[in-house]
């Protein structure tokens, strides 16, 4: 299990941009040599984690709970099968770390990467489609195909700091006891809220907003975990 590139961007412009004049940060490229990566702050205030990286719109991302994104590089190859053949570079989906060898889409919530010899992430997520992404990879319903795939890569919280580069490993040092992965919390936030319930068992690791999404619907349920077996 490795990295097999680091990736950043500066802000671009983009239609359908909400950051500050119309820009994105969503074009990463891969990074030549080290990159520092931190806890951002918090949302609305902190963006991305890796040093020289854009976030513009901080209303929707960034922050300590998305201060990096990571999608696997086989993920990547199947999309562009999906795709019919059309080249994904390492980067296009807006991700900062491109892996190999790891379950990025089924990692577990809470789960912990250490990657390289000093840098230690968490799994807080999956990632949710935006306009932005759409006019990024600009095929036709993309939102609707990427959010019926759920194949979401994973957003990750910085445990400890630390400098990293391409070709780093990257080691799974912690799975906790649940079953909740990135791809099954962003279907329930999406397109089957009866497993809303079922995020509950990842807790605290779970990123707040999800958290918050679980905890209302139970209590709309009558405090019924329905779906918890999921």
């Amino acid at each position: 299990m490795r990295l097999l590139s680091v990736n950043a961007s500066r802000p671009t412009p983009s239609p359908s941009a909400g950051g500050p004049g119309g820009l994105t940060g969503i074009d990463k490229r891969p990074v030549e040599g080290p990159v520092r990566v931190s806890d951002p702050g918090v949302k609305g205030v902190g963006g991305s984690g890796l040093a020289g990286d854009a976030v513009c719109d901080l209303r929707h991302h960034g922050g300590s709970d998305q201060a990096v994104y990571a999608f696997a590089r086989e993920e990547l190859d199947a999309w562009q099968r999906l795709l019919d053949g059309r080249e994904l570079a390492n980067g296009a989906f807006g991700e900062n770390l491109t892996t190999a060898g790891i379950d990025v889409s089924g990692a577990l919530i809470g789960e912990r990467w250490r990657v390289g010899d000093e840098l230690l992430l968490e799994v807080t997520s999956g990632r949710i489609p935006c306009r932005t992404f759409a006019d990024h990879i600009a095929e036709e319903k993309w939102i609707r195909r990427f959010t019926e795939e759920a194949v979401t890569g994973a957003y990750l919280r910085v445990i400890e700091p630390g400098t990293i580069r391409a070709g780093d490993p990257v080691e799974i040092v912690h799975r906790p006891d649940h079953r909740v992965t990135a791809s099954l919390q962003f279907r329930a936030v999406t397109t089957e809220r009866t497993l809303l319930p079922s995020l509950l068992a990842a807790a605290s690791a779970l990123h707040p907003e999800a958290l918050r999404k679980a905890r209302e619907y139970v209590a709309a349920a009558g405090g019924r975990e329905a779906g918890a077996g999921h």
